[in-house]
């Protein structure tokens, strides 16, 4: 099983802690990953990761796919990979309507349609067969609709890229899931069970046969993230974990397509997801927090001292070589809880 870290970079005042991506690296973490919501970006702090490491790689989890073309994130991935001799994963994703229409000033659409086209149109980048053209629901290329110049004609990208680049989405919807499975390298839900992998594991096997992909998630990087807190008051790491998922589970959506809510519904704690719904839309933040259930939080995260820490971590090793998780991806990581897991793990 290969270990990976998320880097907090967002906030009024971003900092990226470089001696913390340093000591994964001197630890044997395979990856690195940034995200991008409505502040800073993705790309940037994965650029400067890259400049400032030699072996670890760094990947976008996710660059928001309505906040650049296709191409423009094609040029993006093949200069970072480029640069840092094939270190660059690319993740790409929809977000949410939250995001892209309040904050991009985009239409949503429909986010399965668009991570198809998306998709092909930097593979085809990539490969670099021939003259980019690609006639979809969302891109044109050229372009030759309303208000274009008449003058575009195919190029193909000056640039070799890798064509051999991983890609990955995030999600953990069923369609989201399936499409992964059609036109991804591997796919990262923001929380998982490792009793539970089928859940999701399933869904990405129906989506490979459906491509006349071979059914199989040897070469696929299923990447979950999963929370880490070292210490020996547990129940106080469970509370400190819980307004994270209660955010998810009650207030990342709308009452009625709230994907996360549907998720926790699925591992089993319907009664539980509905009330923190509830709670959480009524502005009752802390009293939703208060109901995600203990059970929860040991399912999904790793938390306590470094011997309990350790043992949960055999459940994750056995989904591992069950071939339904490929990279374990930490947030909240401190040296010391790299250090624990690595030494457990690898």
């Amino acid at each position: 099983m290969k270990l990976g870290m998320t880097l907090a970079v967002g906030g009024p005042a971003p900092r990226l802690d470089i001696n913390l991506v340093l000591e994964a690296e001197a630890l044997g973490y395979d990856s690195v990953w940034t995200g991008e919501a409505y502040g800073t970006d993705a790309v940037t702090p994965a650029a400067w990761v890259l400049a400032r490491t030699t072996k670890i790689k760094a990947g976008t989890g996710i660059m928001q796919m309505s906040a650049r073309t296709p191409t423009c994130a094609a040029m993006t991935a093949m200069t970072l990979q480029a640069l840092s001799n094939n270190r660059f994963l690319c993740g790409v994703g929809p977000s949410g309507p939250q995001v892209i229409e309040g904050w991009h000033g985009q239409p949503f659409g429909k986010p399965i349609d668009r991570t198809r086209e998306y998709v092909a149109i930097i593979r085809q980048i990539l490969a670099r067969e021939k003259p980019l053209t690609f006639d979809g629901e969302y891109y044109q290329i050229p372009y030759n609709g309303p208000g274009s110049s008449g003058l575009a004609k195919p190029l193909r990208s000056m640039t070799h890229g890798n064509p051999d680049m991983k890609f990955y989405t995030a999600s953990i919807t069923p369609g989201g899931l399936r499409v992964s499975g059609e036109v991804a390298d591997g796919n990262i839900p923001i929380f998982m069970s490792p009793e539970k992998a089928d859940l999701m594991c399933k869904t990405v096997l129906d989506g490979m046969a459906k491509a006349g992909r071979p059914r199989t998630l040897e070469n696929f990087d299923v990447a979950p993230h999963v929370k880490v807190r070292v210490g020996s008051d547990v129940q106080a790491l469970r509370d400190s974990c819980k307004p994270e998922l209660a955010l998810y589970i009650g207030g990342m959506g709308a009452r009625g397509k709230n994907y996360y809510n549907d998720y926790a519904k699925r591992l089993g704690y319907e009664e539980a997801a509905v009330k923190i719904q509830d709670l959480y839309l009524d502005g009752k933040k802390d009293a939703a927090a208060a109901l995600v259930p203990d059970a929860m939080v040991d399912e999904l995260a790793l938390i306590g001292p470094p011997e309990r820490i350790k043992d949960r971590l055999a459940a994750w090793k056995q989904a591992s070589r069950d071939h339904k998780v490929g990279t374990l991806i930490l947030t909240g990581a401190t040296s010391e809880s790299l250090r624990v897991v690595a030494e457990a793990a690898l």
